[in-house]
């Protein structure tokens, strides 16, 4: 039986899908999550959010938003559930930020973030002259933690996924499943042995893992 580590705790359903495909899982937190103190305007007007975490910090603190423009259709449902109107969703931070320059150049955003935020959607906004605050809502901590043994695969979902895992371990004779093309360029400083999905969501990874084993 091949055996996976993923390096963030699955839900009961992306836990069933690997264990019905016959494929043992070992599973781990390589990062931890901590909420700081911000301070917010009483209503946002338009807001990028780029990460899950960061709308627990939003919710927490009753932050008003008119408009969201996010990453992620995870992250644009989870907006949404709590009642914040989503006016734009891309997959990626980057893909985002091109648009904002094309059509929204005028406008003033607040990007809430985490300390450990991708460079390339403050970076282009920057280079276009997009006017934005950045407002730091979490921190992203690493776990290390040493496996004394290999593993037939590695789940990675973010870079700090990667930088942590890789502390304590390395990637040989394994192969690495990301949940995107910045996840993977991370792993690639480390192997060249990577399966990439074309949707960046956790059941996706796992689906490449699947089929990835059964052929």
């Amino acid at each position: 039986m091949q055996t996976v580590l993923s390096t963030k705790k699955l839900s009961e359903s992306q836990r069933s899908l690997l264990l019905q495909a016959g494929i043992g899982l070992v599973e781990y937190d390589a990062i931890e999550i901590e909420s700081v103190d911000f301070e917010v305007q009483s209503t946002v007007k338009n807001a990028i959010i780029t990460s899950q975490n960061t709308i627990k910090a939003l919710v927490n603190k009753k932050v008003a938003i008119e408009n969201c423009f996010c990453v992620g259709e995870k992250t644009k449902s989870l907006l949404e559930a709590n009642g914040y109107f989503v006016k734009m969703v891309t997959d990626y931070g980057k893909e985002l930020a091109e648009i904002l320059v094309e059509k929204f150049a005028d406008e003033k955003f607040t990007f809430f973030c985490g300390n450990l935020r991708r460079e390339e959607l403050p970076k282009i906004l920057k280079e276009n002259n997009v006017a934005f605050t950045e407002n730091e809502v979490y921190k992203t901590k690493l776990k290390y933690k040493k496996f004394e043994r290999t593993f037939d695969g590695v789940l990675f979902y973010s870079p700090s996924g990667v930088q942590s895992f890789i502390k304590e371990n390395e990637l040989k004779n394994t192969t690495a499943f990301c949940i995107g093309t910045i996840t993977s360029a991370e792993a690639e400083k480390y192997t060249n042995q990577i399966i990439i999905t074309t949707k960046p969501t956790i059941e996706n990874v796992i689906v490449k893992v699947v089929n990835y084993f059964k052929n």
